[in-house]
């Protein structure tokens, strides 16, 4: 999802820029935390991830390296893509970039697995809402849009426009996730069109008002 300023739905007023800065990198921590835990639940409920997940589930099983590891590797590449796209990354990208991998690893060593389908629609649905609370803390945090994102960002630069970019990067890297062996399922429909109705609900509650520079 782009990363855009939403206009803050509540007072702020840190009383200093140290404590503004303190408070947006709590936010942003905090938040791809979340959101490394939600995709996390939805991957354990196999039941079907996200486009990406889907991507970096077929790179796990093709090359047996954790999908934690996969995440982090795919986002400092597509960091080298933002170069020629003339992007410009913020610290919440490159925590974006190292945090949410490591936080998938992490959680999916200890959520049990299970073949019932109720604990599965449940990880899913939970995942789904902690994947959208977290997306609103980091990008509310104001501190730089994640790799995919900018991806995204630098292609409409180039004219196209951003639902045309979007479209195209979700479907070429859920393709090639269901080639490499990806899970896709209700999940993964259930994610494309959730998300953004979702993190729409958070996003505001949770946004800072644009930072000073």
């Amino acid at each position: 999802m782009p990363h855009v300023a939403i206009e803050s739905t509540r007072p702020y007023a840190p009383s200093s820029p140290a404590a503004d800065w303190a408070i947006r990198l709590a936010r942003c921590i905090g938040g791809l935390a979340l959101f490394g835990l939600g995709i996390a639940l939805i991957i354990e409920a196999h039941l079907g991830a996200a486009p990406w997940d889907v991507f970096h589930q077929g790179l796990s099983e093709l090359t047996g390296i954790s999908i934690g590891t996969v995440i982090v590797l795919v986002g400092l590449l597509l960091l080298l893509l933002w170069i020629p796209l003339r992007q410009r990354p913020g610290v919440g990208t490159i925590l974006n970039a190292l945090e949410i991998g490591v936080v998938v690893d992490l959680v999916m060593h200890v959520v049990p697995d299970t073949d019932r389908l109720l604990p599965r629609m449940a990880f899913l649905v939970v995942g789904l809402v902690v994947v959208a609370a977290g997306s609103g803390l980091y990008i509310g945090s104001g501190l730089g849009a994640g790799p995919r994102d900018g991806l995204m960002m630098g292609l409409s630069r180039l004219g196209l426009s951003i639902r045309v970019a979007r479209t195209a990067i979700e479907v070429t890297v859920l393709v090639l996730g269901v080639l490499l062996g990806g899970t896709v399922g209700v999940g993964t429909v259930a994610f494309t069109f959730g998300i953004g109705p979702l993190v729409q609900i958070f996003l505001p509650r949770f946004a800072l008002p644009p930072r000073r520079t």
